[in-house]
């Protein structure tokens, strides 16, 4: 027991530790589990072999993992994106793999290894290029789009590849691994069976999962529900993954690619959400443990024996998985710095192929030997997979500079409003003051929407608005006010200083991203500072107090109420705001939020009393002076 404890000290501190310093540093949670398993296997040696015996446990996390993947597809919308997913995604692995296994038959592997390693080697990391793309804010863009349709397919084929796996296995190492077994399973249903028999009970199995998941689920959730119990329903949850992940080992397949089965079958159900808030943190807690596992079992001797193959193999996957993914990327016409995001972001080995090899050494197809030194190569291009989004920062900084090659727009109408940024917010501003009578200066450095909004008669000049020549051809010498709309904090915050200094007397209106953004442009000198969800998240609100008892009238009121506290809370909190010190450890900053958010309450609650007071005595008035009927 005490070994059990030290062991899980061990683990949960490395991972509380390592993932959150990884994800400060832009890596991802999935590099910081591996650098926490690095660090207490290989560097400190604090685990040991017993990290083989939980791996296997940990594996589950995979099951359920792709338990998830498939509840978040829903056939339909599978159909809908067939061919994005089956043309540049199943192009990708298809091309990758077989460029993989053509290298490893040149350096005498037999073909099934080759393909073996191609499957493995043709994945990339869903878990780090998601979360960098969705931290960079990259994931609307026409590359990142791609790289998500490609990950989706590879999610997909991680299915397939599974079920293949063992067909490639190895006889002699599969016998040698069969007589070093301590047991065979004793629950087989295809044990002794002839081949019609094992397809026979197989597609049962498969049969009864999407019998069960259609017409049993629902009676289950109600039986359920009568208990009134939340953790009933987290029982129920892990019942089924369970008990199919059972299921499908008891007729020789794998247990994730009858969970993803399960999970596509319920995804158009009501309980799909349930099922995922179940699953999700038993999911996220044993893959972290599976990640560190990896970590942990990395063979760095072998680095430290042959650094220059190893390194070698690592620079080769990255370079050719790279060359496949720029090749794919211009054949579906992707363009500058969309095109470099997508090859550069998808170049390194991915998070399955960790599952992949742990399973191929199961099933024989490949030699531990191979299987260490895949193993290192999938960690090492995990690990560089920054390197590639730097290099895309540079590459997208110089291809902006550049403007695609396309010069600045000759401004030759000049208006006393100016909007910099056209994007969903600016495009609002532009309307309402239009519609208004007043005719504005649009600059936009996107000039696919600069073009969009010609089509629909809206004039605009293609340029970056923070650069001072343009603003002065746009007018800004004369102009009486400047709305910044531009998405990029950075930029936005930018172009505040310098009209500001350029013009003392201009009125800007500026977008603000979030509060530490007000401050920031407040300090920098603009007049009107506008969050960017702000008025919509106090919409919303008035329509919960809405739904909620009040009138119209009082829900509105409370807004305007709250609206004009908050702009006022915010100027006061604006003078003790350090750019230098974070808010939470700023005291002065954090007692005065405290003290103007016990305010707010006060001002609402004694708002709500006088308008309902007004109400009454308008009612009391009417009953005591009834309309004259006459005059209705």
């Amino acid at each position: 027991m005490e070994l059990f404890f030290y062991q899980a000290t061990i683990y949960l501190a490395a991972t509380v530790i390592a993932v959150p310093i990884a994800s400060r540093l832009g890596l991802g949670s999935v590099l910081g589990y591996l650098l926490a398993g690095i660090a207490i296997g290989p560097v400190l040696g604090l685990v040991g072999s017993e990290t083989r015996d939980l791996q296997h446990f940990a594996e589950f996390g995979v099951v359920m993992m792709l338990f998830l993947i498939g509840l978040e597809l829903e056939p339909r919308a599978l159909w809908d994106m067939r061919h994005r997913l089956l043309g540049l995604g199943g192009l990708q692995i298809v091309v990758t793999a077989a460029l993989i296994t053509a290298a490893a038959l040149a350096l005498g592997q037999s073909w099934q290894t080759g393909l073996a390693l191609g499957m493995i080697l043709s994945l990339s990391s869903t878990a780090i290029v998601l979360q960098t793309l969705s931290e960079k804010s990259l994931m609307q863009t026409s590359g990142g789009r791609s790289a998500f349709s490609v990950l989706l397919s590879q999610d997909i084929a991680v299915i397939p590849m599974l079920a293949l796996m063992p067909l490639l296995a190895s006889a002699p190492l599969r016998q040698s691994l069969q007589s070093g077994e301590e047991y065979e399973s004793s629950m087989s249903l295809v044990a002794g069976l002839p081949a019609w028999g094992v397809t026979m009970v197989t597609l049962g199995a498969v049969a009864v999962i999407i019998f069960a998941g259609i017409y049993l689920t629902r009676p289950l959730f109600r039986f359920i529900h009568a208990a009134r119990l939340r953790e009933l329903y987290t029982a129920l949850a892990l019942l089924i993954v369970v008990g199919i992940a059972l299921l499908m080992t008891a007729v020789g397949l794998s247990p994730a690619l009858g969970t993803f089965l399960a999970g596509v079958v319920l995804a158009n159900t009501e309980f799909r959400h349930e099922l995922e808030s179940d699953i999700e943190p038993f999911k996220g807690l044993l893959l972290g443990l599976f990640f560190i596992t990896v970590g942990a079992g990395i063979n760095f001797s072998l680095l430290l024996a042959e650094p220059l193959v190893v390194l070698g193999l690592t620079l080769a996957l990255i370079g050719g998985k790279g060359a496949v993914l720029f090749a794919l990327g211009h054949l579906f016409k992707l363009r500058g710095r969309n095109h470099w995001l997508f090859a550069l972001s998808l170049a390194q080995a991915g998070e399955f192929g960790f599952v992949l090899v742990s399973f191929s050494l199961q099933q024989g197809v490949l030699t531990t030997a191979l299987g260490e030194i895949t193993l290192l190569v999938i960690a090492l291009s995990m690990l560089l997979t920054p390197l590639g989004f730097i290099l895309y920062d540079q590459l997208s900084r110089r291809l902006r500079e550049s403007s695609t090659g396309l010069p600045d727009d000759e401004i030759d109408d000049q208006q006393s409003i100016i909007i910099a940024g056209i994007g969903r917010f600016g495009q609002v501003v532009n309307r309402l003051v239009q519609a208004s009578g007043f005719k504005t200066t649009v600059l936009d450095h996107d000039l696919a929407a600069i073009q969009l909004m010609r089509r629909f008669g809206i004039k605009g000049y293609f340029g970056d608005p923070t650069r001072p020549e343009l603003l002065h051809a746009a007018g800004l010498p004369e102009a009486d006010v400047l709305v910044i709309a531009l998405d990029d904090p950075e930029a936005c915050l930018r172009l505040v200083r310098f009209a500001r200094a350029s013009r003392p007397d201009l009125f800007i209106i500026a977008r603000a991203h979030d509060r530490t953004h007000v401050y920031q442009l407040y300090q920098a000198g603009a007049d009107k500072i506008v969050r960017e969800m702000f008025d919509s998240a106090i919409r919303a609100g008035r329509y919960v107090l809405e739904e909620m008892g009040l009138s119209e009238f009082e829900a509105a009121g409370t807004s305007r109420a709250f609206y004009r506290h908050d702009r006022e809370s915010l100027r006061e909190l604006a003078t003790v705001w350090d750019p230098d010190v974070p808010m939470v450890e700023n005291q002065d900053y954090v007692e005065l939020a405290q003290a103007l958010s016990r305010d707010l309450e006060a001002t609402l609650l004694d708002h709500r009393a006088r308008m309902h007071q007004r109400a009454s005595d308008s009612e009391d008035a009417e009953e005591e002076n009834p309309p004259d009927s006459a005059a209705l």
